[in-house]
């Protein structure tokens, strides 16, 4: 009887991957050769992220193989979501410790699971030997001068989340004390859910956007940056899921919203008369949003308590080099 966690040479590896994969019609050659080749829709602009994800840095060690599957995918599909860009394919290198074709297989419950979802076809990548690590580089379309920036924020404009951020970093404080562990934070740590409806929706009402990887502030603050402007957050405002509720107190709950990060929502800038629309965009695409604060003149991000106080927790994000 075969031992389905012997070790598989990567050829077969990269046979039991192809077997699994769906097409498109605009794939003229997918994994198997040096290089794929694609059609890519005229009049329209390729849009192209990347990510990479390390245990023990971007998920614990203890993640199930599915989870990372998905999670490996999301966090870049979050990305073109971000520029309100629609997915069409990607790539995927694979560094593992071994070639166990039983934990490969459980990698692609998840990570083709969300690509089937998304209509988007794995089309070629690598496999190497190596500490658990997982690339993936995505691509997709946009109309030119359709995408979302990070650059377009106009002074008196809203500020919009999605979602409910901070309740992958509960699950990660969670995960690191040891403790009781939430099982909805938790799903909210492995599965994050790329916006990608909202996104595509709010490229000609948004003014400009960017996913929550870093924190919140963190991530604003790349929008003020890029758009030579500040921002007034109210964290009364910041929605929260009842399970962080339940899990933290109001003082490690804002904290955990502002600076978390891990959320892969989309934080995003509007015209302040478009509020209706956006909320009738958020219905349709089935994503809550939130109105969470205002563009202003000046530089960098401010947060602000119940009482009017300005709030800092000391850090704005996570920082891989810090």
């Amino acid at each position: 009887m075969t031992d389905p966690h012997r070790n598989a040479p990567e050829f077969d590896l990269i046979d039991r991957i192809r077997r699994r994969v769906r097409s498109r019609d605009d794939v003229v050659l997918g994994i198997g050769d040096d290089a794929a080749l694609l059609k890519v829709p005229a009049g329209r602009l390729l849009v192209v992220a990347a990510d990479t994800l390390n245990a023990g840095v971007h998920f614990p060690e203890d993640t199930a193989a599915a989870d990372i599957g998905w999670k490996s995918l999301a966090v870049n599909l979050s990305d073109l979501a971000a520029m309100g860009a629609a997915p069409a394919w990607c790539t995927l290198s694979l560094s593992l410790p071994g070639g166990d074709p039983h934990w490969v297989d459980a990698f692609l419950d998840g990570f083709l699971e969300l690509a089937h979802a998304h209509d988007v076809a794995l089309i070629g990548g690598d496999t190497t030997l190596g500490p658990l690590s997982i690339s993936v580089t995505v691509h997709g379309f946009v109309a030119p001068g359709c995408a979302l920036r990070r650059d377009g924020a106009r002074i008196d404009d809203d500020i919009w989340v999605s979602g409910t951020p901070g309740d992958a970093a509960g699950a990660l404080v969670q995960w690191r004390e040891g403790g009781p562990r939430d099982a909805v934070l938790r799903s909210r740590l492995d599965r994050p859910t790329p916006r990608l409806a909202l996104g595509a929706a709010l490229a000609d009402v948004a003014n400009a956007c960017i996913d929550i990887s870093d924190g919140l502030l963190a991530d604003l603050a790349h929008v003020c940056r890029g758009s030579s402007v500040g921002a007034r957050v109210e964290l009364d405002r910041l929605p929260a899921s009842d399970a962080l509720r339940t899990a933290f107190d109001e003082t490690h709950r804002h904290a955990l919203q502002a600076t978390g990060g891990d959320d892969y929502e989309l934080c995003f800038t509007a015209a302040a008369d478009l509020r209706d629309q956006i909320e009738a965009i958020a219905r349709r695409t089935a994503t809550p949003v939130a109105r969470i604060g205002r563009i202003e003149a000046g530089e960098g991000v401010r947060a602000f308590d119940g009482q009017g106080a300005e709030w800092s927790s000391g850090r704005t994000g996570y920082q891989h080099f810090a």
